[in-house]
């Protein structure tokens, strides 16, 4: 006889498989409130209870024990209720987390096939382009340190790299021109990412996205290319340093510091 036939049966005794059913109910409904509820006053009540709900089920005092599940079970729909945002939230989340995890694993697979020369052609098609239209940019190439943890203030993409989709991103007055586009392998991971700056002293007129630029190079091995959006002129961060190239030799130079950084690797 389950809990509930028990209950519509005049309240016979309880049985072992009612007793442990029951008790993991409440079990369960006490790690429910728990997680939403923090103030000491509803602890007290569920705590006392749940050691009310104990005490009923061992005398055999059904009704009792049943009238306490049904107040826990009310308490928790309450709750369930006021905290709707918060549970539709969970959920949104994990969902969230389980797509990236499987765009992750996708990228893992596609990162070691991908053609590196049509890649850094795109990117120097596109750099020039910023560099003769004076847009600022900050495009970095996440390496063997995982920028995960940073990438959580920008927002996931997950997008091819082509010539049109950065000069769309980077164009002044868009959502995402701000901030930083990461990219792992041939893939735009996230836009409008924003690193901690510098705090050294540097020779020279430096911006904020150099200053980032270099921020991000100090504590990983991202390669990070920049694009004055007052000069125009073009810079690569990397290991700390950033150094400025002339539009004719930064395809040279990007490609020999990638090529260093994968052998590294």
């Amino acid at each position: 006889m389950i809990l509930f036939e028990s209950l519509i049966t005049n309240y016979s005794t309880l049985t072992l498989i009612d007793f442990l059913f029951s008790t993991i109910l409440v079990i369960i409904l006490n790690l429910f409130i728990f997680y939403f509820v923090r103030r000491k006053i509803a602890i007290g009540i569920i705590a006392g209870l749940s050691s009310l709900f104990i005490v009923f089920s061992l005398f055999g005092m059904n009704v009792a024990c049943y009238v306490t599940l049904g107040i826990l079970l009310i308490l928790s729909l309450f709750i369930l209720i006021v905290n709707m945002a918060e549970v539709r939230s969970i959920f949104v989340n994990i969902g969230k987390q389980k797509k990236a995890s499987i765009f992750a694993k996708k990228n893992q697979r596609v990162e070691k096939i991908f053609d590196h020369d049509s890649l850094y052609k795109t990117i120097n098609e596109t750099v020039l382009y910023l560099s003769k239209n004076k847009i600022g940019a900050l495009i970095t190439f996440e390496r063997k340190d995982q920028l995960k943890s940073i990438m959580k203030n920008g927002s996931y993409l997950y997008a091819p790299v082509t010539y049109e989709l950065l000069i769309t991103i980077f164009y002044p007055g868009t959502r995402l021109h701000d901030g930083a586009v990461v990219i792992k392998g041939d893939t735009i991971i996230a836009a409008s990412v924003y690193y901690t700056p510098t705090t050294k002293p540097l020779t020279g007129k430096y911006g904020s996205r150099h200053r980032a630029a270099i921020g991000i190079s100090e504590v990983s091995d991202a390669v990070t290319v920049v694009v004055s959006e007052e000069t125009g002129r073009i810079s690569i961060a990397y290991n700390g340093n950033l150094e400025s190239y002339a539009p004719d030799n930064f395809y040279k130079a990007f490609q020999n510091i990638m090529a260093e950084t994968d052998t590294n690797e």
